[in-house]
């Protein structure tokens, strides 16, 4: 068999993908539970909850309604609400409070996903080798570098934290979070759609097939049992000597 790349196919890439993904989002949901214990994010958001209830029965306004609904409102509701909303934006304890929510949020998201993905994307696929996690050995697939030499330690840690951790899962999750507290709006579903469809582009459209995680990192998912892996490029290149050779060889004949 000469060195080419024996590509999975699409439904086994998913089926380990959606293996993958589950495994990964039960740990991670796992340990953003313990972490929010350990710093106290229910303390900051009960002090927050409190707030609204208060203001809300002050001034006889319910803050969660859509902008379509404050347009609606009669006059003298429209300054009941605003000035609902100026004291509560006044209030010291409620804003610290409110700030400390999103900042343990975004920590709590990075510091689940990332070590979720390091347990289940990096640590179990170096012990099982060729870059296999579960999904992916069940499903009989493994990493190789685009060259079919075996990929290397720090390839398969920058395809996990640069590429699925960072890129394509904390980006998003960061856009989103944002975007529900208000801190942007228009920005976070620009980029959200921008990442998709870069996504969506590299798999449609690039030779291999492969997601911006494996462009970053210079591997491709292929089928273990019929993809010849080579342990080094030295080996790669003895390999294409001895081909070149054999059909030289049948050539004078």
């Amino acid at each position: 068999m000469d060195n080419q790349l024996q590509k999975a196919s699409f439904w086994k890439r998913i089926s380990a993908w959606l293996f993958d993904v589950i495994i990964t989002g039960i740990l991670a949901v796992g340990l953003a539970v313990a972490l929010s214990l350990l710093l106290g994010y229910d303390g900051y958001n009960q002090t927050v909850e409190a707030a609204y209830d208060k203001y809300e029965q002050q001034y006889g306004v319910v803050f969660d309604i859509s902008q379509e609904a404050y347009e609606a409102l009669p006059e003298a509701d429209r300054q009941r609400y605003d000035a609902a909303g100026d004291a509560l934006m006044q209030d010291a304890e409620a804003m610290r409070a409110y700030s400390m929510m999103l900042n343990l949020i975004l920590i709590i998201a990075s510091l689940s996903i990332l070590l979720a993905m390091l347990v289940w994307e990096f640590a179990i696929p170096v012990w099982l080798g060729s870059g296999r996690t579960l999904g992916k050995k069940i499903f009989g697939l493994c990493l190789v570098r685009q060259d079919c030499v075996k990929m290397t330690t720090l390839q398969l840690f920058a395809r996990t934290v640069l590429g699925k951790c960072t890129v394509e899962t904390l980006l998003p999750v960061y856009m989103l979070v944002l975007s529900v507290f208000g801190v942007m709006s228009l920005a976070g579903p620009v980029v959200l759609l921008a990442l998709l469809g870069g996504q969506l582009l590299c798999l449609a459209l690039t030779r291999n097939r492969c997601a911006i995680h494996d462009l970053l990192a210079g591997t491709v998912v292929v089928d273990m049992a019929s993809q010849r892996i080579f342990d080094s490029a030295e080996d790669l290149i003895a390999y294409q000597k001895k081909i070149a050779a054999e059909r030289a060889a049948r050539a004078d004949y």
